[in-house]
């Protein structure tokens, strides 16, 4: 294939990864029409289809999805590589992706972050949100960051924070009316505030451990949230028990606004970690980053 048609692969792997013409159009800044122009003459060429067209949806063909998925990485690497050469020039510059949970975002990303970043005017951050545990390749994310025994195998993985322990809390109002649980079958007779979770639709399950027991329970309550700040704060209002990590609830069980039970059965695990695929590694804006979550 002629070196000028790499640009009708790119587009073919935009247009494929993004299910849409339309999107794909807004994503490279030109028309719907060019972009099918382009990929009917990469069809063309190759003497096969590649995408099957609707009025409503773009699906692959076996060989466009064959395509796409051995091509796709490799044009990413290419421009991975391209753009860690072109820091050489003068410095780190460019955006780098992230996601991450919320308290982590608010408790180690953004300070750590927001004293690095001013010495480094071209390079941005973006950070997401989301409890799922996302697949930053396919999700084109430069960084994930998840607790240390939740990271892909293939993933470079640094660790940004020390061990770190869930924690039972309620209000001191909320145990007015219910006696504090024991074991965890008691928490079958309580308000469990439940974590909603996207990865599949369920709630998080309340992982616990003591003398060699592991028990999962599967909790019930009348608040769901999908948000580990809102769960703190409703249990802060007495709205049932949280499962949350220890550090968020600290200052609260110091200053008697929450009370902790069950502590024997909150065991410590492995703490946060930021992973990236290994081809991302040679990029400089990339090892800022790092440097400023590893401190």
């Amino acid at each position: 294939m002629a070196r000028e048609n790499f640009n009708d692969l790119q587009v073919f792997v935009i247009v494929a990864r993004e299910r849409s013409f339309t999107r794909a159009a807004a994503q490279l800044g030109v028309s719907q029409s060019a972009l099918s122009h382009t990929v009917r003459g990469l069809e063309e060429r190759l003497g096969v289809r590649l995408l099957t067209r609707t009025t409503r949806s773009v699906s692959m063909t076996e060989a466009g999805e064959r395509l796409y998925e051995s091509v796709g990485p490799r044009l990413e690497e290419i421009e991975a590589e391209l753009a860690a050469v072109a820091e050489y020039r003068d410095h780190p510059a460019g955006t780098i992706r992230i996601t991450t949970s919320e308290h982590v975002a608010n408790r180690i990303v953004w300070p750590r972050l927001a004293k690095v970043l001013p010495r480094y005017p071209d390079l941005k951050v973006e950070l997401t949100v989301d409890y799922g545990l996302a697949d930053i390749v396919a999700q084109r994310y430069d960084i994930g960051i998840r607790l240390g025994d939740r990271v892909a195998q293939d993933m470079i993985a640094v660790p940004i924070s020390g061990p770190q322990r869930m924690a039972i809390v309620a209000s001191p109002g909320y145990f007015q009316h219910h006696t504090a649980p024991q074991v965890p079958a008691d928490l079958a007779a309580h308000d469990c505030i439940g974590l909603r979770l996207p990865t599949h639709g369920g709630l998080m399950v309340w992982d616990l451990h003591k003398d060699g027991q592991n028990v999962n329970v599967r909790v019930d309550g009348q608040w769901t949230f999908n948000s580990s700040v809102a769960i703190h704060r409703a249990a802060l209002a007495g709205a049932g028990l949280a499962y949350l990590l220890e550090e968020m609830v600290l200052e609260d069980v110091a200053a008697g606004r929450l009370q902790r039970v069950m502590l024997d059965w909150c065991d410590v695990f492995a703490g946060f970690h930021a992973y990236y695929p290994s081809r991302r590694q040679s990029s400089s804006a990339l090892r800022v980053v790092i440097e400023a979550l590893r401190a």
